[in-house]
């Protein structure tokens, strides 16, 4: 049987980081209001020249420098943003340029917060299919060019990154399923909630670009209800249990989401990869971003059982479980 693993991850953060203390100047804030709320401490902010695209390309390569491989080595590039270089052509061509990659194809999913998961979700199951050999995966976003900074209950959350994962096939035999790559995944999604979490704008409709909006209430309940569904109906169909699971990487919207999460499904804070605190919400680049932390840190180790999960403007939501 043929499953996909990983085979490399990579990042890539704007050199720009920006402090509560320096928010104060923006908006009506505090370090102290930011940190009980949310818990941020700063975020990474794109500067000139940074842009979605160059921080995923720049996270690609830290992810071909992990896997000692070459782009030659990809067959496919999927990049998750809703926060595109250009309504056309797509980031992930433009990254696929950018890298000199001549062969393959390349497309980008919109997700929001959960594109990450939903793009790795589409990777394996064109390896699985056997359409494909290697996929590089890319959650990448710059919320920072489109929150309005007038806005002291969003613009305070978001940061902006990328993060890189290679996925790779492997035949394995039917005993051996478990023991390696991504075990099971579910995406979900549920469009009466769409002027909950969203842009007040767009090529379409206004002609412009426009700013996230977004009813925090709404989202906050939502996103651990669902967290909570996800974790267990992906346990249940996996048959592991939540105890044997080493690491639990949840999309990093902010820390008082996670904690609640934990403490509903029992699960210890220490067995929780939290970054949110030093990038924000990263959006698609999130998950990404904390298992490069995580790995390069020494913490996931060869063998792990792991699971990402994440929610994002739609509502849409997802979950994958994997074996490091």
């Amino acid at each position: 049987m043929i499953r996909s693993t990983v085979l490399g991850i990579g990042s890539s953060l704007p050199k720009k980081v920006l402090s509560n203390s320096e928010l104060k100047g923006i908006v009506d804030t505090s370090d102290e209001w930011i940190k009980r709320r949310v818990g941020i401490s700063h975020r990474h902010i794109a500067g000139e020249g940074e842009t979605t695209a160059s921080l995923g390309e720049a996270a690609a390569r830290d992810a071909l420098f992990h896997a000692q491989m070459s782009v030659d080595d990809i067959d496919l590039i999927i990049v998750a943003t809703s926060t595109p270089d250009n309504t056309f052509p797509s980031t992930s061509v433009n990254i696929q340029n950018r890298l000199g990659m001549k062969h393959g194809f390349a497309f980008d999913i919109q997700a929001v917060c959960s594109g990450f998961v939903y793009a790795m979700t589409t990777a394996d199951s064109y390896i699985r299919s056997g359409m494909v050999r290697r996929v590089m995966i890319i959650g990448a976003d710059t919320f920072s060019r489109i929150v309005d900074w007038s806005d002291r209950s969003t613009c305070v959350l978001f940061g902006d990154g990328a993060g890189a994962l290679i996925l790779g096939s492997v035949e394995l035999k039917e005993s051996d399923a478990n023991d390696v790559g991504v075990l099971s995944t579910c995406l979900c999604s549920d469009g009466s909630y769409i002027d909950k979490l969203y842009m007040d704008g767009g090529p379409s409709t206004s002609g412009t670009v426009g700013h996230l909006r977004m009813e925090g209430k709404t989202v906050f309940k939502y996103a651990v209800a669902k967290a909570v569904e996800l974790i267990e109906r992906i346990c249940d169909s996996s048959k592991i249990a939540i105890e044997n699971i080493d690491w639990f990487i949840p999309h990093q919207a902010n820390r008082r989401i996670i904690d609640s999460i934990a403490e509903k499904m029992n699960i210890p804070i220490d067995k929780v990869i939290i970054t949110v605190d030093v990038h924000g919400n990263t959006s698609a680049a999130s998950i990404p971003l904390a298992l490069d932390v995580a790995v390069k840190g020494g913490r996931i180790k060869k063998g792990d059982c792991l699971l990402l999960e994440a929610m994002g403007g739609g509502f849409t939501s997802g979950a994958i479980l994997l074996r490091w």
